[in-house]
């Protein structure tokens, strides 16, 4: 029998939304942080490496997340609270969400207690659409 474990941890994501409503929001990236660290971590090197080509008002807003906010963010995720934190430049809000989740434990492959089921699956080619 295979036996169930969990992790905690943080399920990180990164959103873009057009403001003018053409266009719903849109999934950028996301990043499974395993400790608070690691997710602040992630959206603080994110700000950081986008702020030079910000707009001088968003770029203030990053650097004053980064500096400024940066206490507050690392307690909230060490209470395992969700966080967001969101910038606009120019047309465009970008949002960083990081949410406390629980990961589980993926079966190996080469493993022998895995359910007969796992060897029934059968990959098909992709068809053509000429």
């Amino acid at each position: 029998m295979l036996k169930t474990t969990t992790s905690p941890g943080f399920w990180c994501e990164c959103w873009t939304e057009r403001l003018d409503g053409q266009q719903p929001p849109a999934l950028f990236g996301s990043f499974d942080a395993y400790t608070a660290v690691e997710a602040n971590n992630w959206v603080a090197t994110i700000l950081r490496t986008i702020s030079p080509a910000l707009d001088t008002a968003a770029s203030q807003e990053a650097w004053t997340r980064l500096h400024d906010h940066r206490i507050d963010t690392r307690r909230a995720l060490l209470r395992r609270e969700p966080w967001t934190v969101s910038i606009t430049h120019v047309s465009t809000r970008i949002t960083w969400t990081v949410r406390p989740v629980l990961f589980l434990s993926l079966a190996h492959r080469q493993g022998v207690e895995l359910p007969d089921c796992a060897y029934d699956f059968k990959p098909h080619r992709p068809r053509r659409t000429d």
